[in-house]
């Protein structure tokens, strides 16, 4: 009689997460390389622990898996942000500890800048099915607890009074441009500005930037890490 050998699979009785982890990986790779017109699901079906079977079990079309990628993306960074924005600090300190958080997550994910990049041109062009969904799910809950902050800083006298729907995007738009814009400086340069030294640089510069735009007698801004 022979002996019945069992192997264990990716798939929904196997590793559903391990296998829809590796799908979702290897699909922020293809599309950020290849923007979603461009991102091809047998590139992804391709990588290590995907195939196309699993691709379609867990997502039915590649639409669906570019949504799911968004997710991942805002999803992550909504939930490293939440910790700092509930946590009991200053404003000062809780504005710093949001930017340093939010900086830190897209220094350790430089791929996600280009998605959201390439999502906000198809807006641009109409063509955004997930856009109203990001906006409702992450960008506005963002906005308002940040709002929030602001708010508090400006009363207790900490903070300049700002338009927080100007200086919010302002804020973002400093800590992701430096990494959309990372193939630009390295022409420029000649050196790798997603090396360790360089990240840390344009960390402290970000944070130092906020601080003497928005605070009253600005402190500097060194040793803020999450």
């Amino acid at each position: 009689m022979k002996k019945l050998i069992i192997k264990s699979r990716l798939g929904s009785r196997g590793k559903p997460e391990a296998s829809r982890g590796a799908i979702l990986q290897a699909a922020v790779g293809e599309f950020a390389r290849e923007g979603v017109a461009g991102a091809r699901t047998d590139a992804i079906a391709g990588a290590p622990g995907v195939n196309q079977a699993l691709l379609y079990y867990y997502f039915k079309n590649k639409e669906a898996l570019y949504g799911a990628v968004l997710d991942l993306v805002f999803g992550g960074l909504t939930q490293a942000v939440n910790k700092v924005l509930a946590g009991d600090l200053p404003p000062r300190k809780k504005l710093l500890a949001y930017a340093g958080t939010h900086f830190d997550y897209i220094a350790h994910h430089p791929l996600y800048p280009r998605i959201v990049q390439a999502e906000m041109m198809r807006a641009g062009r109409g063509k955004a099915p997930h856009l109203e969904r990001m906006v409702k799910q992450y960008f506005r809950p963002l906005t308002g607890k940040l709002g929030e902050v602001l708010a508090q800083g400006i009363a207790a006298g900490e903070f300049r009074p700002v338009d927080p729907m100007q200086f919010i995007p302002s804020m973002i738009s400093m800590i992701v441009f430096y990494f959309t814009n990372a193939p630009v400086l390295r022409l420029m340069t000649g050196e790798d500005p997603l090396s360790p030294q360089r990240v840390a640089e344009r960390r402290a510069a970000v944070l130092d930037l906020i601080s003497a735009a928005l605070f009253k007698n600005p402190q500097p801004a060194e040793g803020v890490r999450k």
